[in-house]
């Protein structure tokens, strides 16, 4: 049965909607800076704080299979009216270290039922080219990363409430159009009653632990890459002297790594997902030990190569998403993403502030060579025997 045709773009609009409020904080952090009185490591802080909102979301979602027992269209849709009213409370008048810290939380706790729960969604209506319906939901996702610092990049980042009032509004239509439009996909099979220890049984499946493996991997450098790029262009132009919009800069090569999840969606449907997961962590990988190099080109090349590895550090995600997805039976697969992704964000956290603490000990040319780490482990797990092609 063929969906119809408007059912994946209003997925696509709608995760890049409801996810444009992940990076909000990081988009206007020299202003969060300035009300809270912390230091530069609010960078560590504001986005670990997602990310751990985020793990402690999935973990709930994924142990209780809210995704599998309910309507994921009903979730998806409450979930952004939450993370959106969490979302504003940055434009608190008296916004202390705290209710920063907790209002970055809560909005990682609600996208645990809209990132996951949205591929949960397309993989109801997709069992064929699941891959490349992924590649352009993570793609919306990458886009919706991006969305905060092109606000912050144009004249309305003048006004730094903006940022968050646009992405809090985007969320609620986003969550609101979606269960509006998409029903329940022809391929669910809802879980009939909760059994608390389904997820970890999951890693009893060969083909699902290589997957989840690999995609730890790549956990531990992409999210670690997008918060510290803007250091690294900051760096950059302290030491060549150039001058660069810091939050556009970022916003291009955040989003150029949405348009490689296309890419690679659709290169999966001739190769197989798990042959563009490798060359994408092969690349990737490469990029982080010769990052150090990067900082010695003129303007143009360390700009076209920091956005070549924006796109290799993304192009892999939704094509471990497939995997993990066709590597459990179907009444399993919200709680294997959930699963995957609570392990995966958790993974990005200890990078994160990895690259917090040798920011103040090493030269900061050499910060991102500690990723390196993610890609290896990723590619063991992948090349790994008993691994399906996908």
């Amino acid at each position: 049965m063929k969906p119809k045709a408007h059912i994946l773009p209003i997925i696509i609009l709608s995760q890049f909607a409801c996810t444009s409020s992940w990076f909000a904080g990081n988009a206007i952090v020299d202003e969060l800076t300035l009300k809270t009185g912390l230091g530069p490591e609010i960078i560590g802080y504001v986005l670990s704080s997602v990310q751990f909102g985020f793990i402690i979301g999935t973990l709930v979602f994924g142990l209780f299979m809210i995704a599998d027992r309910f309507s994921p269209s009903r979730v998806f849709m409450t979930c952004s009216v939450l993370a959106a009213a969490c979302n504003f409370l940055l434009l608190s008048e008296t916004l202390s270290e705290w209710t920063l810290l907790l209002a970055r939380f809560g909005t990682g706790f609600f996208l645990a039922g809209i990132y996951p729960v949205g591929m949960k969604i397309a993989a109801d209506y997709y069992q064929e080219g699941l891959g490349k319906a992924l590649g352009y939901l993570v793609g919306a996702l990458v886009l919706g990363t991006a969305f905060p610092y092109f606000v912050s990049g144009t004249s309305l980042g003048s006004d730094f409430t903006l940022v968050i009032i646009i992405t809090s509004a985007l969320a609620i239509v986003g969550g609101v159009l979606l269960w509006m439009l998409v029903p329940n996909g022809p391929f669910r099979k809802p879980s009939a009653k909760l059994s608390l220890g389904a997820g970890p049984l999951l890693f009893k499946l060969p083909s699902f632990r290589q997957a989840a493996f690999g995609y730890f991997g790549h956990m531990w450098e992409l999210y670690a890459f997008w918060a510290f790029t803007p250091l690294a262009l900051k760096t950059y132009c302290t030491i060549s002297g150039a001058e660069l919009s810091v939050p556009l800069s970022t916003g291009i090569i955040i989003a150029l790594g949405g348009l490689s999840c296309v890419f690679g969606g659709l290169i999966s449907l001739r190769t197989g997902s798990r042959k563009v997961a490798v060359i994408s962590l092969l690349l990737s990988g490469l990029f982080c030990l010769l990052s150090p190099l990067l900082f010695m080109l003129p303007k143009e090349l360390f700009l076209v190569g920091w956005s070549f590895w924006g796109m290799a550090v993304t192009a892999d995600s939704p094509q471990f998403s497939n995997l993990v997805a066709g590597s459990v039976p179907a009444e399993l697969k919200g709680t294997a993403l959930t699963l995957v992704n609570c392990i995966g964000f958790a993974v990005s956290i200890f990078s994160i502030q990895l690259l917090s603490t040798l920011a103040e000990t090493i030269p900061l040319t050499y910060l991102f060579t500690a990723l390196a780490l993610g890609p290896a482990i990723g590619l063991l797990g992948l090349l790994g025997k008993n691994q399906k092609n996908g």
